[in-house]
This record gives C-alpha cells, sequence and structure tokens, in this order.
C-alpha cells in the first residue's frame, strides 16, 4: 500500500508549482460550488427557496396560485401586489436588476 503523498499526482504537484497552485485554485472554486455559499443546499438556495415559498403562498391566499393570470409583484416599499407578467417581468433592467415600481 502506497503511503499519502507518494501517488503520481502528488509528486507533480510537489515538482511544479504552478500547477499546484491552479489546482488550489481550482479546488476552492469547487469547495465554494459544491460546499459553500453556492451549494445546491446553501444559504442562499435556502433564501431563494424560501422567498419563492413566501410568493407562492401569497398567490394561494388570492386564489390564483395555478391559474396563469397575473404576477405577485413586490413595490419600492416592499408589499405585494398583482401585475400584468409581462410589465413584471420584462422590467428587470440592465444586468437582471430590478427597478421596482
Amino acid at each position: 500500500m502506497a503511503h499519502a503523498g507518494s501517488s503520481k499526482s502528488s509528486r507533480h504537484y510537489k515538482s511544479n508549482s504552478t500547477s499546484a497552485a491552479k489546482k488550489r485554485e481550482y479546488d476552492r472554486a469547487y469547495r465554494k460550488r459544491e460546499k459553500g455559499s453556492l451549494a445546491p443546499d446553501g444559504p442562499k438556495k435556502r433564501r431563494l427557496n424560501a422567498e419563492g415559498a413566501k410568493r407562492w403562498a401569497e398567490r394561494k391566499r388570492r386564489g390564483i396560485a395555478g391559474k396563469g393570470g397575473k404576477d405577485i409583484s413586490h413595490t419600492k416599499s416592499g408589499r405585494l401586489t398583482t401585475e400584468n407578467k409581462t410589465k413584471n417581468r420584462g422590467r428587470n433592467g440592465k444586468n437582471g436588476k430590478s427597478t421596482k415600481k
């Protein structure tokens, strides 16, 4: 059985510092994507799912859930209101940043 650090790849990274630096950078990004804030069950995803659940609950409360029709839209004050789909979804300006009514 081989000892830790004696694999072909580990020997390669020991003798090639630029390759090792690239691998460390890639590994950092991979861990962030798989384990960190961008992970499927990470804090950002949980927050987005919670926001979606709130919108769905509001649509159910108003009796328009699953029926098409108008969208639930956010106002500048943070309240929810019904609005035409095309206006609501077309408002996302530069880089998808909303210009709330």
